[in-house]
């Protein structure tokens, strides 16, 4: 047996503000993708993922919720007979391993399940979000449920505020110099601490301003431009973005990369963004020349998510 795939994804923009209703965008990325297998010789690693499936089948078992309505005897029967989630998707990197787990699971044992090709209303997207929230949270202890939405659509999401989303379309890619790319940290952060460090510092009139005013208006400019296709733009306000992020966000940036985060807004070779909860995992970078921004960062392991 093996199921469909289910691939990564990026938060382009948003990380953090989507917590508090501004703007998101969220975009599949098929470099990693993960499915449902059965297998009689379950490896070490197919063992976790057997054990982490079983660890999952109680938690959804004890939920109490008329939303997530799935065939738990069959999903046991499938644990059982040797089930693991065969990923390439890397687990703390912020590109959502849990979230294409969590996919693959609804999309297997859900009872009604809304499908893509369903004409999707904002109701219909609202109601998986909320199914794959309450899913997803056993792996962070609190989630959003976009992770596993983007996954299972495999379709750019643009969240507008926590109650309206829809699916969206974005620019092809150009075969010009700029690009967007994943810079490796080699670190595996963690989001449920990373969340909470963002939370105590929301306890902050300051920071809260700081949040409405400079973060929400550069990530929706940064969305308004991107979107459109305004690479121009674009990049004037992400150097502005990853100025508010280095001044206001230092805990979830690696400190190794508190340097090369600077350089790069004061050489305008890149500009460096969190993706996702940060901590660790990949740091989102932006460039208009990604051969200067590749020799900038030399002895870093850069991957190509999209070009301008």
């Amino acid at each position: 047996m093996k199921g469909p795939l289910f691939y990564a994804k990026i938060l382009l923009f948003g990380e953090y503000g989507i917590i508090k209703d501004s703007k998101g965008l969220a975009i599949p990325y098929n470099y990693y993708q993960g499915a449902l297998k059965v297998s009689n010789h379950l490896s070490s690693t197919r063992k976790l993922s057997n054990q982490k499936l079983a660890d999952f089948y109680h938690y959804l078992q004890s939920l109490n919720s008329e939303d997530v309505d799935l065939q738990l005897e069959q999903f046991k029967a499938d644990i059982d007979r040797g089930m693991y989630f065969d990923s390439s998707i890397p687990q703390g990197y912020g590109v959502g391993s849990s979230g294409a787990l969590v996919a693959a699971i609804y999309d297997k044992y859900s009872k009604e399940k809304i499908t893509v090709l369903e004409n999707l209303t904002r109701e219909k997207l609202l109601k998986l979000k909320s199914i794959f929230s309450q899913m997803e949270s056993f792996f962070h202890g609190k989630s959003s449920g976009l992770d596993p939405l983007n996954s299972y659509l495999s379709l750019p999401i643009l969240i507008n505020s926590k109650d309206n989303l829809e699916a969206t379309g974005i620019p092809s890619q150009k075969n010009g110099k700029g690009a967007v790319f994943l810079l490796d940290s080699k670190m595996v952060g963690e989001t449920e601490p990373m969340v909470q460090i963002f939370m105590n510092k929301m306890k902050n009139e300051g920071f809260r301003k700081m949040i409405d005013q400079d973060f929400a208006k550069y990530t929706d400019a940064c969305i308004d431009n991107f979107l459109h296709g305004d690479a121009k733009a674009l990049f004037g306000n992400v150097k502005q973005l990853s100025k508010v992020v280095l001044q206001h966000f230092k805990p979830m940036i690696p400190l190794s990369f508190h340097k090369l985060w600077q350089q790069g807004i004061d050489t305008n070779n890149y500009y460096l963004k969190l993706c996702g909860s940060g901590g660790g995992g990949y740091i989102l970078g932006f460039t208009k020349d990604f051969e200067k921004a590749k020799k900038a960062l030399q002895g870093h392991k850069l991957e190509l998510v999209y070009r301008f």
